[in-house]
């Protein structure tokens, strides 16, 4: 069975930092893409950071770059989100992804969700 558990969220202010984390398993974890993604109250879901499975390419949403950072361990099974310059326009809910795609099948699992409050 699939978990994703997403960790680190909370309150912080303006200007501050939060580190998420998103430990996988049940999954071979250096065979999945990464993806962190938001969703605010009346929002739709977006991505905001991805990262390949072997962290040679990340992508950023134009919203969050040069404030976030995505990385990963595959020895830990973990991938990471650092969060700095927060904005209060950065409170949502976020998701951490897992995605794979082998010739025509693709697996897709998601966290449940880890609260980031910016707010002074």
């Amino acid at each position: 069975q699939v978990q994703l558990v997403e960790s680190g969220g909370g309150l912080v202010q303006p200007g501050g930092s939060l580190r998420l984390s998103c430990a996988a398993s049940g999954l071979t974890f250096n065979r999945y893409a990464m993806s962190w993604h938001r969703q605010a109250p009346g929002k739709e879901r977006e991505m905001v950071a991805r990262i390949t499975s072997f962290a040679t390419d990340t992508y950023y949403a134009d919203s969050v770059n040069g404030r976030f950072t995505i990385s990963r361990d595959n020895t830990k099974d973990t991938v990471y989100l650092q969060m700095n310059s927060l904005k209060p326009e950065d409170t949502a809910m976020y998701f951490c992804n897992a995605e794979r795609t082998q010739q025509s099948r693709k697996w897709y699992y998601w966290g449940q969700g880890t609260q980031v409050t910016v707010s002074s």
